[in-house]
């Protein structure tokens, strides 16, 4: 009222109101609206109404809002919609008041002690209650509640906040002549401040009772309904149905409000899967389907927020059921995603077990020794104390197995469909048939044994899901073609017989059989009947089945007589294998040898005579018969062979032995042989060679045979004795060769063996007792094969005692004479640095590395000519420190 009496008639103003409507306009929309998150609607039967021939009904709406609601978001009265079942056309419209003590708030305030950064999650659920008359209606009613709009932000729906709500639940009517209008719906329990943790598996109960005792209830996510409009969101008759679904957000759908890693339970309500990725609300509609005998005759539909919060949950968590149907062997494992559980222990449910009975292994495998129904057990243990445990029904019921024969004869009439699943524990109970016509919107049925007529041709693929008493589901899938004829299998339709022989004919089809001419057979109205033309004739099936019919033929050729050729003589080369090339229209074959070689009975076998041989064919057609006869000449290879391998070193040359039998020969390769036109050539090959002897004859056998050997060249034997050095008096200095060669194989021989302790090894000592003043060894490595290397090293020999020398000067002008200075060490076996200085006593050079020296550059540059100072510490071969200190010339 507030608004309107700001509503001033004056043409001054009317900017001033239009911008005064629109505000109030929008503050009751914010009033009003965006604050719904869910609800349903239940009935129940109560008995005879007040005037005859009509029910009494009590109805409760039940309106699921944010907790924080208040002021004109809640609605002390609703409008609830009466509509016919079958034409939805409007009959009534209640208005329900807000039941007194009839709001509830549900706040979460009990969490599994596993879950981390528990939420506040809250509910106000206001219920609206009341009682109506219905006369009796065969088609049933509809009820409806709108309401706009639900909250903002819901992560499943676009623009949430604008869409609204409709609740939506049917009184049956009639139904295949029966009345079930005296029927209660499913009554959901309140179990809706439901929290998940985001990316973690979870189980939530959205389960339904029935007061109906013969009922049954099946559970399907279903969509979320849309109602009310923005522009009016407050309670209103709702408009006939039928109603839209909400616009779900992406991926999500109606039958996946929680993403297609989430699924509902159809027989226990059970919500189960992988919570989403995403925090936030989420609707979630589920629809009870209730059965009474087998028929479906009511829907009832309830609307609930999921909250998907920024939690972790350190526990157990299992699914719900676990059923094998196929073998005794389940596995395990923690549903839980947590990562800090440090214990598991597993009870199986099966005492019998014994010690296999118990587990803390992670994921455990259990074979359980019967048949049942078990109560498994997981208690787990985490690292922030956390102690939780999950239970889970366990049925085992092995040997079920699906399957299903399908028989039909053409288009115009109907196919049969036979169960043959076996169901070693349980009953089958339930069928459900997927025909597999996809032209048509129904092709299913849940008979057991089913008829289904197919409107046209082809290949079509059926599919039979079935359960049993157990439990247990499985599926079978069958692939066979619908024709427009009956199908005759023939095994040949061209065949050959004797004039004086009797031929049976096979047909292979469902129905009534006819051959003709029935002049040539007997028993024609068979599947398989003789027949004894004289003359070659075509013989025609027709088979007749419920109305269906096809005829196919076989061609019998007649002949007088036959005859055989095995072929002309031949020649092979012994060992070799040959086919006989026989003519002959005869059907069989009897095959002898002069030899003990076995011979296999066909028209065209193959041969493999190892001495001159006779091969005896006798041919029949029937009682028609032939012989005929073939000679092989068998003669044998000629022979080669190369010799022995050889070995030789680099540079070294070998003979060859070549042996064969037959008419001629020839090496190769060529190249590196002398005399290669005789059997002992003489090879000088450069690398590891391969050569070849070929034998071959004129006459006879003529085709060739080759031999091979191998001339192995040892390379060329590398020595290196080591670098020219200097020694003092008494200093060891350690020789060492290298080769490359391996030196565990090769012989070394050190001469002079002068001053050594062991002249025959790679790395003897040499020590100088006596005063000399060089002296030059040479070694020489020598291999197994008898290959030689030869490398030799000067050693001077000084009197005084160990010391460092350094030249005075150098030319580094790049001659290849006195270019660098460098510390030379006498009787030093370490070097510690050998450093040089200009005369402001900056670094220019410095190195431990004995023949090392200073070629005069410092960082790139050339040093000018002049005095420059050297210090240089090394350690002798007694241990010793020797240090030098002076001064060096660069002379350029």
């Amino acid at each position: 009222m507030g608004c309107v009496n700001q509503l001033v008639l004056n043409h001054r103003f009317m900017k001033k109101i239009l911008v005064i409507i629109i505000c109030c306009l929008g503050f009751s929309h914010l009033s009003m609206g965006a604050h719904l998150k869910g609800g349903w609607i239940q009935y129940q039967y109560l008995g005879p109404g007040t005037t005859a021939g009509s029910n009494t009904y009590k109805i409760i709406v039940r309106q699921y809002l944010l907790c924080t609601s208040q002021g004109g978001q809640i609605d002390q009265n609703i409008y609830l919609g009466i509509f016919d079942g079958a034409t939805n056309a409007s009959i009534n419209s209640v208005t329900i008041p807000l039941s007194s003590g009839g709001t509830d708030v549900l706040n979460k305030t009990t969490f599994d002690p596993c879950i981390s950064n528990q939420p506040t999650v809250c509910y106000r659920i206001d219920r609206y209650e009341t009682t109506i008359d219905l006369p009796a209606n065969s088609a049933g009613y509809i009820l409806a509640v709108q309401r706009c709009c639900r909250i903002s932000g819901i992560n499943n729906v676009v623009n949430s906040g604008t869409v609204g709500v409709s609740y939506y639940n049917k009184i049956p009517g009639t139904i295949n002549n029966v009345d079930y209008s005296k029927n209660s719906s499913p009554a959901f329990a309140q179990k809706d401040t439901a929290v998940i943790c985001f990316g973690t598996p979870f189980t939530f109960d959205f389960s339904a009772t029935d007061i109906d005792a013969t009922d049954s209830i099946a559970y399907a996510f279903c969509d979320g309904l849309i109602g009310g409009t923005t522009t009016s969101p407050g309670p209103a008759p709702p408009l006939p149905p039928p109603y839209s679904p909400i616009p779900y957000q992406g991926s999500f759908s109606g039958s996946t409000p929680l993403g297609n890693n989430v699924s509902i339970n159809a027989s226990t309500g059970i919500i189960s899967g992988i919570a989403p990725q995403v925090t936030g609300e989420y609707v979630v509609a589920v629809c009870a389907y209730e059965y009474r005998n087998g028929v479906l005759i009511g829907i009832t539909r309830k609307e609930i927020h999921i909250t998907v919060a920024n939690c972790s949950l350190s526990g157990a968590s299992l699914q719900p059921t676990y059923l094998n149907c196929n073998d005794l062997t389940f596995n395990f494992s923690n549903q839980s995603t947590a990562t800090n559980i440090i214990n598991y222990l597993w009870k199986f449910g099966e005492p019998a077990s014994g010690a296999a009975n118990t587990s803390t292994q992670a994921t455990p495998t259990h074979i359980y020794k019967d048949t049942g129904v078990y109560i498994t057990k997981l208690k787990v243990t985490a690292s922030g104390g956390c102690v939780d445990s999950a239970t889970t029904i366990v049925s085992v019921f092995p040997g079920f197995v699906a399957k299903f024969k399908v028989t039909g004869s053409c288009l115009i009439n109907p196919y049969q469909f036979t169960d043959s699943t076996v169901s070693k524990y349980g009953l089958v109970n339930s069928w459900t048939w997927n025909f597999g016509e996809t032209s048509v919107a129904t092709d299913t049925s849940t008979l057991q044994n089913p008829k289904y007529l197919y409107p046209n041709l082809g290949s079509k693929t059926a599919t039979l899901v079935v359960k049993d008493s157990k439990g247990c589901q499985s599926s079978f899938t069958q692939t066979f073609t619908v024709v427009d004829k009956p199908a005759i299998s023939l095994p040949f339709r061209d065949t050959l017989i004797c004039s004086i022989d009797t031929l049976q004919l096979f047909a292979s089809s469902t129905g009534n059989y006819s051959w003709t001419p029935v002049a040539s057979i007997k028993n024609p109205t068979t599947a398989n009947p003789f027949v004894y033309p004289k003359d070659t004739t075509v013989y025609y099936v027709t088979v007749t089945n419920n109305g269906c019919f096809n005829t196919d033929s076989v061609t019998v050729n007649v002949l007088n007589f036959i005859s055989v050729n095995a072929g002309p003589d031949t020649a092979i080369c012994q060992t070799d294998i040959i086919r006989i090339n026989t003519i002959s229209d005869a059907l069989s074959y009897r095959w002898t040898a002069s030899s003990t070689e076995t011979v296999a009975q066909v028209k065209n076998p193959f041969v493999q005579p190892l001495i001159n041989t006779t091969y005896y064919v006798t041919a029949n057609l029937g009682k028609c018969q032939d012989k005929g006869t073939i000679s092989v000449i068998v003669n044998p290879y000629p022979i080669a062979n190369g010799g022995q391998d050889a070995i030789i070193c680099f540079g070294n040359r070998t003979q060859l032995t070549g042996n064969i039998m037959g008419n001629s020969f020839s090496w190769s390769p060529t190249a590196s042989l002398i005399n290669a036109n005789t059997l002992t050539p003489t090879a000088g090959p450069t690398k590891t060679t391969q050569y070849i002897l070929t034998a071959s004859n004129i006459t006879g056998c003529l085709k060739a045979v080759s031999d091979t050997i191998t001339v192995t060249v040892i390379p060329i034997v590398t020595v290196f004795a080591g670098r020219d050095t200097s020694v003092v008096i008494n200093q060891p200095l350690q020789l060492t060769a290298t080769s490359n060669t391996d030196t565990l194989t090769t012989s070394f021989l050190w001469t002079p063996s002068s001053w050594l302790n062991n002249s025959g090894i790679y790395n003897p000592i040499a020590t100088f007792t006596l005063p000399i003043d060089s002296i030059r060894y040479k070694v020489k490595a020598i291999t197994p094969q008898g290959c030689v290397g030869e490398d030799e090293i000067f050693v001077r020999v000084f009197r005084n005692a160990p010391d460092i020398l350094v030249p005075s000067g150098f030319t580094p002008n790049a001659d290849g004479r006195n270019d660098i200075v460098k510390a030379i060490p006498i009787g030093i076996r370490v070097l510690n640095y050998f450093n040089i200085y200009n005369r402001y006593g900056q670094l220019l050079f410095s190195s431990p590395e004995i023949g090392k020296g200073w070629d005069g550059n410092f960082s790139g540059s050339a040093q000018p000519a002049g005095t420059y100072v050297y210090m240089t510490q090394g350690i002798d071969y007694l241990g010793n420190i020797i240090f030098k200190k002076g001064t060096v010339v660069l002379i350029r």
